[in-house]
């Protein structure tokens, strides 16, 4: 089972997590492709079709996710028209800063990368609040990461939210396993 974790991230923050939840993946047996994606980067599009389980990943912006991320779902109507996702495996996770205590938009913007997947016709999955993590960095809708303080200000990524990254990759491939079995 091919797993490809797509993401844009601005502050390296997005790329940790990615590589916690790539760990995930790989510690419950599976092979994960980690692509950044950028506005002039080598992402083809077409590489989604050849994934069996897809991880969209974004950061936070003003609200809802990052511009870059959903300028490469609204890429992928080529996609739509063939129905080349459908019945693939979707997850989604994001990182945020936020003012004060809330997520600055975390959930808006999981629940926008899941409507993008669902729209092709794949299966989600979420963030089970039994996993190990689910209270540092865990959201029915997926992984959410605060990178931020109180007052805004960037603050470092911690070993809990690490192992919550982890976690989450396993979960996402352990019941992809159980899904797309043949």
């Amino acid at each position: 089972m091919h797993t490809l974790i797509i993401y844009h991230s601005d502050y390296d923050h997005t790329t940790q997590i990615a590589k916690a939840i790539k760990a995930g993946v790989l510690a419950a047996g599976n092979d994960a492709d980690v692509v950044k994606h950028e506005l002039v980067g080598d992402f083809n599009i077409d590489d989604l079709k050849h994934a069996d389980v897809i991880i969209f990943g974004a950061p936070v912006h003003m609200g809802s996710m990052a511009w870059q991320m959903k300028k490469l779902l609204d890429a992928t109507a080529n996609l739509w028209m063939e129905a080349a996702l459908e019945g693939k495996v979707a997850a989604a996770f994001v990182t945020c800063g936020g003012f004060g205590g809330a997520g600055g938009g975390a959930e808006h913007s999981l629940i926008g990368l899941h409507s993008h997947a669902l729209e092709h016709g794949m299966l989600v999955i979420g963030f089970p609040k039994t996993l190990p993590g689910f209270s540092d960095a865990g959201l029915q809708w997926g992984l959410c990461v605060r990178t931020g303080n109180h007052e805004g200000m960037p603050t470092a990524i911690n070993d809990r939210q690490l192992l919550a990254a982890r976690s989450y990759g396993s979960h996402v491939r352990e019941t992809a396993g159980r899904i797309l079995r043949d």
